[in-house]
């Protein structure tokens, strides 16, 4: 069995909950050696739960070291020396504080790449940056639900898992460099990012966007929710070849270009809602798969996980999900999470 494409890489972790754990874990997986390191109150998500912790730490070394004492402050930079990357995710001033930057840690090791996760940017100040302020502060809120509803949020932590993806591949892009240096990603900027084309039609069209029935799409008809007799349907017409596959099984003549759906949205959307009422979502996504029209019959997280059990990892005492990235020749070995100083711990100031 061959190496993790990042086995040699050792990766120094400081934050808590889960932007930067999670991008380290992405990380991890794919063969680098992750180093937490903890207060002595350790990462705040072992506050919330075992489960929790685990899902964002498995495979990852503990060192529990007070970043405000002199003697944890001299084994950050022995740590430093030895290390590619440093990625933490604190506010700024704490940022700075703790010496966590490139400028403070060059004189130990002008190789390594230090990763800064925040809410607005490392030089944009300290208000407080969660998730869900995110998504409603970007515009991802308002663009999300029904429109005659309140704006909603999704049922995950979008914008924390997003920026967590971004830091790790500006992580490497730096590594990849062969320079160090200071790396800044922050939430609000990740999340205006993943708005790409809802902006670009705002800035080049002045098309203002808004939300739509179902979560339909602003471009492709029909492309949304659609009730069933029994469940919702997600179904996704996106060109003239999927339509033709879909009305033939359908039973529905007419609107041949992307360009007359479009402009008969109305008329095409009353269409398929009528014809999909005659069977349940399961039934049609059963007709329509073969077809290769995008569709699929909404599901619980519970259905999607036992639909896919090679999608389930065992990491000590826990099962996850495993890692998305599937290299060839190269199986993840999936550690468990560690206890808070397993690998090593300094005494706290008294």
């Amino acid at each position: 069995m061959n190496a993790g494409p990042l086995s040699g890489i050792k990766i120094l972790e400081v934050g808590h909950i889960l932007a930067g754990p999670y991008a380290t874990m992405m990380l991890a997986d794919l063969g680098a050696e992750v180093t937490k390191l903890e207060p002595p109150t350790g990462d705040l998500s072992r506050q919330v739960s075992d489960a929790y912790f685990a899902s964002l730490n498995r495979g990852k070394r503990s060192i529990c070291l007070d970043l405000g004492t002199d003697e944890g402050q001299c084994r950050l930079g022995e740590f430093a020396a030895e290390s590619h990357a440093l990625l933490v995710n604190l506010k700024p001033s704490a940022i700075r504080k703790y010496g966590l930057t490139y400028d403070a840690l060059r004189k130990w090791n002008d190789k390594i790449v230090c990763v800064a996760l925040t809410g607005y940017g490392l030089d944009s100040g300290d208000d407080p940056a969660f998730d869900y302020v995110i998504q409603a502060l970007t515009g991802v809120a308002s663009l999300t639900g029904d429109p005659d509803g309140p704006p909603t949020l999704p049922g995950y932590s979008a914008a924390d898992n997003s920026t967590g993806l971004t830091a790790a591949l500006g992580l490497l892009a730096q590594i990849v460099s062969g320079r160090g240096g200071q790396v800044d990603v922050s939430l609000r900027d990740v999340m205006l990012s993943q708005l790409n084309y809802r902006a670009s039609a705002y800035l080049n069209e002045g098309t203002e966007p808004r939300r739509m029935l179902h979560g339909a799409h602003s471009y492709y008809v029909p492309a949304q929710l659609f009730p069933t007799s029994e469940g919702y349907l997600a179904l996704f017409v996106t060109h003239d070849g999927f339509w033709q596959s879909f009305a033939k099984e359908a039973g529905i003549d007419g609107f041949t270009t992307m360009a007359e759906r479009a402009r008969n949205r109305d008329e095409v959307l009353a269409a398929v809602t009528a014809v999909l009422a005659t069977d349940t979502a399961a039934g049609w996504e059963a007709r329509l798969r073969p077809l290769g029209v995008p569709s699929a019959a909404v599901r619980s997280l519970p259905e999607a996980l036992a639909e896919t059990p090679e999608s389930v990892v065992t990491a000590g005492d826990f099962r996850l999900v495993g890692s998305p990235v599937k290299v060839a020749g190269y199986e993840p070995q999936y550690g468990a999470p560690p206890r808070l100083g397993e690998h090593g711990a300094l005494p706290a100031r008294s």
